[in-house]
């Protein structure tokens, strides 16, 4: 009994890919005014019908394979390719998951109104097979646009999260020869990371030869916190510029004594002003304050 189910059902997908072989050009000329087509192919209906047709080729290149359950069939990597690359717009243009799940099983409905056609001069029993695979075959390839969906959501998050830590490290060129950089909010290994990156490089473009960490805005300084520091400062000095720390408050300075840590190799200043006052100083320019104001 099992043998004949099995051959029944390879019978069943031998049939199915005849079919999308048969009923390419209508099955793309239909898929085409879908909305997961139409939305992405927006000049040309012409490129969404040769994009259809590809489509359809993959799927019917796994037919002839007999895997349709298998998400890694080399016929799916074209399917892949290209419906990923939609779906992966469309999540760009904030869909959410559910609703490219939804356009991707009317492309289903579609097929399946054709095939239905097909096989009304099959029995009953066959005509289910077919249908059967028809099923499985268009539920795997949700699983494949769902899967590079998903990818390239989180793809997109990555570099979003990169994008935000780059504007929220600014290094700024405060005089000739010197830079700094504002750190506000917590100091993660990651945005760790982007500090040094983006410090080292402005050291080199603005060939600076001090360089102010201010941390008046980092709300607590613990162990990593100060590894990361001492890590900037060192790859600022590799550089051939001085690193000062500023904006040391009081209660950060009691936790930093607290924890053993010894920054006494860094050269510190209590405030941003009184860094870059010492690095003017460092380089002969002295800043003095006005001793009269005109008034009318």
């Amino acid at each position: 009994m099992q043998v004949s189910e099995q051959a029944a059902a390879e019978v069943a997908v031998r049939e199915l890919g005849a079919f999308l072989e048969r009923r390419r050009e209508q099955i793309a000329q239909r898929w085409a005014d879908a909305p997961l087509f139409r939305a992405v192919f927006t000049v040309s209906r012409d490129e969404a019908v040769e994009a259809c047709k590809t489509v359809v080729d993959a799927l019917a290149d796994v037919a002839s394979t007999g895997r349709l359950e298998n998400i890694a069939a080399p016929g799916f990597d074209l399917a892949r390719e290209q419906l990923g690359r939609m779906a992966a717009s469309r999540a760009r243009s904030g869909f959410s998951a559910a609703q490219i799940a939804e356009e991707t099983a009317g492309l289903r409905v579609t097929v399946a109104e054709l095939l239905r056609g097909e096989v009304r001069n099959l029995s009953a029993d066959e005509a289910q097979e077919v249908l059967l695979a028809l099923t499985v075959l268009m539920g795997t390839l949700s699983l494949v646009i769902m899967e590079t969906t998903v990818n390239a959501g989180e793809e997109l998050i990555a570099r979003q999260r990169q994008q935000l830590l780059e504007v929220a490290t600014p290094v700024i060129n405060l005089w000739e020869g010197i830079v700094a950089v504002p750190l506000i909010g917590t100091l993660d290994s990651a945005r760790s990371q982007v500090v040094m990156e983006s410090l080292l490089e402005s050291i080199v473009d603005q060939r600076a030869r001090y360089a102010i960490l201010d941390i008046t805005g980092v709300p607590t300084v613990d162990s990593l916190v100060a590894q990361h520091l001492m890590k900037t400062v060192a790859a600022a000095r590799l550089m051939g510029a001085e690193c000062i720390v500023s904006g040391i408050r009081p209660a950060i300075a009691q936790t930093i004594v607290h924890l053993g840590i010894d920054l006494s190799s860094v050269l510190t200043r209590t405030s941003l002003a009184d860094a870059l006052a010492y690095a003017l100083s460092q380089q002969g320019i002295e800043v003095s304050r006005a001793t009269g104001v005109n008034q009318r």
